[in-house]
């Protein structure tokens, strides 16, 4: 034990709550209210146990790190749910697509896919996308692991290889994926993402260029800041032509005619070149999406070996925070009325703003606790602190530390520094779990599990 951690903790707004004559009947909802017995806290990898999920069954190990807090989120599929704002950003989108790109027989060139199991295989996860066995993305405590072959995907890329390989040219997969992560107003172990996929044949791309038919896909060459190995420049350029026109085509869609747009270039393990797209938004420059020209031996592992294509990728929770001035992220999992009735739209593309309707202020606590020697990371206490305080937690911060001087300080333990400040908001009144996030015993009952000491 090397470490004293100061947790300050509040209590968010009530809209968080399902309604306000539940809110004070705190035994009758124990998703908001009622404390988790121990076993609650988390799915600890035990060999010879199986975890049954989605209606089949994974052998766990010591990779398996699932609280209940997580699998409680899966199956919920928000993207799926009528009126639901993120469910109106996915519509708004497919709507465009549909409507700008046809195929030959005038039927929608895109396909989309958005109930597909988040359950993937480490190898689709990772592996199919070219991520090297060391990245630091594959790390235990960046993600949910059922056992060591098995995982909530972390990406809707997760897909790219097993559509590709199912003989698909254009298609959009949209769906949750799993990360832990930060506890704050725009972090959540859980979100939504929606992919995009292209490939083109040679007389697809050159089909419009003057003497295309002397033009080539592929060429072998050496790899640079603006093409892969095997492109030819005249290939990337109208790939990265053609991607950039479709997004910002989507975007004005989304934001409006106007919109300034910018490109940043940057990189990712399974497209080259690769971008992120900004926006200049009411004055302040935002990402949206990330994006990029497919590396090669993805497409040509999954059969395309004859094609040259673009991905990207986006996150509807940022779009619809940002289109709808929804101000925390924990608000798309609220089932309260109040919240989901402002999205009930007669037609999709509305403009609606979302209106607060919270008017309790916050409530503040700390607490403190020694770190264990090793085998922890700040994920682990975010987790905990999930599964215990819910969706009423807004807020993890640091704000204060302490180094024991008759023991060694090491390193796993000095990273976790920041975001430990938890802001709650109940309004319950004389409610006892008011009087503090972590009660004692569901304190010790949560930090055993990661052999923190109060």
């Amino acid at each position: 034990m090397v470490c004293l951690a100061f947790i300050r903790a509040a209590h968010e707004h009530l809209y968080l709550v399902r309604k306000v004559s539940h809110v004070c009947r705190c035994h009758q909802h124990r998703a908001w209210g009622s404390r988790p017995a121990a076993s609650q806290f988390a799915v600890q990898g035990a060999p010879g146990r199986v975890l049954e999920l989605l209606g089949k069954s994974y052998p766990q190990d010591d990779h398996t790190n699932l609280t209940q807090k997580v699998l409680s989120k899966v199956g919920r599929n928000l993207h799926n749910q009528k009126f639901h704002p993120l469910w109106l950003i996915k519509e708004r989108v497919k709507e465009h697509f549909y409507q700008q790109y046809m195929g030959r027989s005038r039927t929608p060139l895109f396909s989309v896919y958005d109930q597909l199991s988040p359950v993937v295989t480490t190898w689709q996860n990772f592996d199919s996308l070219l991520i090297p066995a060391d990245h630091p993305s594959r790390k235990k405590g960046d993600n949910y692991y059922l056992n060591r072959g098995h995982m909530l995907r972390a990406h809707t890329s997760a897909h790219q290889w097993d559509l590709l390989h199912a003989g698909l040219n254009a298609f959009l997969v949209v769906g949750d994926v799993y990360r832990r992560d930060q506890i704050d107003s725009q972090h959540y172990p859980v979100f939504h993402q929606l992919e995009g996929v292209r490939l083109f044949s040679k007389h697809e791309l050159f089909a419009g260029v003057k003497d295309g038919e002397s033009l080539q896909l592929f060429e072998e060459s050496s790899r640079s800041a603006h093409k892969q190995e095997t492109h030819t420049m005249e290939a990337v350029k109208l790939v990265e032509f053609d991607l950039k026109q479709v997004l910002t085509r989507l975007v004005t869609h989304l934001f409006g005619d106007g919109l300034e747009v910018r490109w940043v270039d940057c990189y990712f393990p399974f497209t080259h070149p690769s971008f992120e797209m900004e926006i200049n938004f009411r004055g302040e420059w935002l990402e949206v999406l990330g994006c990029g020209v497919m590396e090669q031996q993805l497409v040509n592992s999954a059969g395309a070996q004859d094609r040259i294509g673009w991905a990207f990728g986006l996150g509807l929770e940022r779009l619809a925070m940002v289109l709808y001035d929804i101000p925390d992220i924990r608000l798309f999992w609220s089932e309260d009325e109040r919240f989901l009735k402002q999205f009930r739209l007669s037609d999709i593309n509305q403009s609606v703003k979302f209106q607060p309707f919270s008017k309790y202020p916050a409530v503040f606590n700390d607490i403190s606790f020694w770190l264990p020697s090793e085998n922890y990371t700040e994920n682990d206490f975010y987790d905990i602190v999930r599964t215990v305080g819910g969706d009423l937690v807004e807020k993890v911060d640091l704000i204060d530390k302490f180094e024991h001087p008759k023991i060694m300080v090491y390193e796993a333990v000095i990273t976790v520094k920041r975001h430990v400040f938890m802001k709650l908001q109940c309004g319950r009144g004389k409610c006892q779990r008011c009087n503090g996030v972590l009660k004692p015993s569901g304190e010790q009952a949560a930090l055993r599990q990661i052999q923190l000491q109060l």
